[in-house]
């Protein structure tokens, strides 16, 4: 789960005081749920009450709140009706929720390793599981090192892992990457949800190349959220994006997401590659931590 947005009540709209209807201090972090008005929002950090993890308009769950989650949707114009899905970070469980929503018949593994957030999630966020839609506490990368030897593979898989202050190090690695390739279904896509403004980006850009070739970043917004688009076989044609856009826009509406707007923020690596070439790549060996305070 991992949202580092910083939310005003300004930018939300919202004039409201917060106030805390939820805290409590897991094994991981100190979790707190708060509304302001119409807007509930899980939030991990009491230092840093303007960073939101998750949140949702009581009125209308499925309105997204953020831009981030908005542009993770981008995937769904490089693949075609998700089978196998696969979420690393729960926080509220929007996107699981979406996703099964928008594919009802489609497998999904969430996994988080704290379990007060999936309590959390399921108590004030709505949470959805069943048959189809799972989670397990488990650290994502221990998760993904045992679904490689039991040659499980994912046509969907996110990256949305979040501890508090950064995208936890061990997820962040060649070494991790490569794992998550193995899982991988040809044909599937990897969408990692990092930043534009971190000082980690050239190095987490480097990373995703060193193991996945050319990528896309997916972003409207400058100095903020970007999606990684990763592990794909090619880029859809003009025509085939056309197409995608067309089927997907009536699908994405009720959760307020112009996939069109979204495709424009596409931009392919292949020849827009915007890190210096002798970038150090990040491995299990060298993650350096203190380039997290950006």
């Amino acid at each position: 789960m991992f949202k580092y947005l910083l939310v005003t009540l300004l930018l939300i709209g919202f004039s409201s005081q917060a106030k805390v209807i939820h805290q409590e201090r897991s094994l991981y972090r100190n979790i707190l749920v708060e509304e302001t008005g119409d807007l509930r929002c899980l939030k991990f950090d009491e230092k840093a009450r303007k960073s939101s993890q998750s949140c949702i308009y009581k009125s209308n769950p499925q309105k997204l709140v953020f831009n981030y989650t908005k542009l993770t949707f981008a995937s769904l114009l490089l693949i075609d009706n998700p089978k196998n899905v696969l979420i690393i970070g729960l926080g509220g469980g929007t996107l699981s929720n979406v996703i099964s929503e928008l594919y009802p018949d489609a497998m999904i593994e969430n996994v988080e390793i704290d379990p007060a957030v999936i309590k959390v999630a399921r108590d004030y966020f709505a949470f959805k599981e069943n048959d189809k839609v799972t989670s397990k506490v488990q650290d994502g990368r221990i998760f993904i090192k045992r679904a490689a030897i039991q040659q499980a593979k994912y046509d969907w898989i996110i990256l949305d892992a979040f501890n508090g202050d950064y995208i936890p190090e061990h997820l962040l690695t060649k070494e991790f990457f490569a794992e998550v390739k193995s899982v991988l279904a040809d044909g599937g896509v990897v969408a990692a949800n990092t930043f534009s403004s971190s000082k980690l980006y050239e190095h987490e850009s480097a990373t995703y190349e060193a193991v996945f070739g050319d990528f896309i970043n997916v972003s409207t917004e400058k100095n903020s959220n970007r999606i990684i688009l990763a592990g794909f076989n090619k880029f859809p044609s003009p025509a085939q994006l056309a197409q995608r856009i067309e089927k997907l826009t009536p699908l994405l509406a009720p959760y307020r997401v112009d996939i069109k707007a979204v495709s424009e923020g596409m931009i392919s690596t292949k020849d827009n590659k915007d890190w210096p070439s002798d970038t150090k790549v990040l491995t299990d060996q060298y993650s350096p931590a203190n380039l997290l305070n950006f």
